[in-house]
């Protein structure tokens, strides 16, 4: 018991740590963000802790990583009858698991062309408009408004590259995991209000939307005229990094109403861990 509650203190603890460290490098980054006081000779300085600044969050990404993982194992080992244990058991087996990748994956690529991580420019050619090298990277360390620097600028080919930017980034990666863990909970929940009256399918089916709040944006735009569309396009873009913000409430709360209606009178899981 102490063991596992241990396993847990350590990983709540590194979770904390990581969302710590990305609040703290975002907060200390904008003091190089004042154009007014970039000059030539700090230039070099400033370039390195922009890898630096990356390097950390990588680290930090990877600590939220590890403790979610050691976090949920506990609670699957644990087996109590708390709302988190359900969740963490509703979603620790394989087929789970393999909803949660697939989900994580494609709604990740879907992500970033949405969020514009992902360009896809066929009219226009890096190499002739920009002077790109194809293939060709670089890190862009000033200026622009607190979270969207540093950038990293990555040509690919042509007409792909791929625009990395802090806050967006960021934001991606919580609301991707968190869409793959709706979508995973949802898919147990719609397939257990087959079997039993107990649960909502509407409910299940709710979730499942829930968990594409980009969506949201794309849909809207292919109901309107093209030259509406191209109005709403520009109005979705400045907005998209507070709309995904807004989401992440909503991604938070809907895998525990979801979890309710798959716990038993006893207050057990309806889902088998081990299958």
């Amino acid at each position: 018991m102490l063991e596992n509650q241990t396993s847990s203190h350590s990983g709540k603890k590194l979770i904390i740590l990581g969302f710590a460290t990305i609040a703290t490098i975002f907060i200390m980054y904008t003091r190089y963000q004042n154009s007014e006081l970039i000059t030539p000779d700090s230039i070099d300085a400033i370039q390195r802790i922009a890898y630096g600044f990356y390097i950390i969050l990588l680290t930090a990404f990877g600590a939220i990583a590890y403790g979610l993982y050691r976090y949920h194992k506990e609670k699957v080992e644990k087996k109590g009858n708390d709302i988190a244990t359900i969740i963490a058991i509703s979603t620790w087996n394989t087929r789970a698991r393999k909803i949660f990748v697939l989900t994580f994956i494609v709604y990740g690529i879907f992500f970033s062309l949405v969020s514009g991580t992902l360009v896809y420019q066929p009219e226009v050619n890096f190499a002739t408009h920009y002077g790109a090298v194809i293939p060709s990277g670089f890190v862009s360390p000033c200026c622009d408004d607190p979270g969207y620097m540093p950038k990293i600028i990555i040509y690919l080919t042509e007409h792909v590259g791929l625009q990395i930017i802090p806050i967006n980034l960021v934001l991606q990666v919580i609301v991707t995991y968190l869409v793959g863990l709706n979508m995973s909970i949802a898919v147990n929940a719609y397939t257990i209000s087959k079997k039993s009256s107990g649960i909502s399918t509407v409910g299940a089916a709710t979730g499942l939307f829930i968990a594409c709040p980009t969506c949201a944006g794309t849909f809207l735009s292919i109901f309107v005229g093209t030259a509406s569309g191209i109005a709403l396009s520009i109005a979705l873009t400045q907005l998209q990094t507070l709309f995904i913000a807004v989401s992440i409430p909503v991604l938070l709360v809907t895998p525990f109403v979801m979890a309710k209606k798959l716990r038993n009178l006893d207050g057990s899981c309806k889902i088998n861990p081990t299958k």
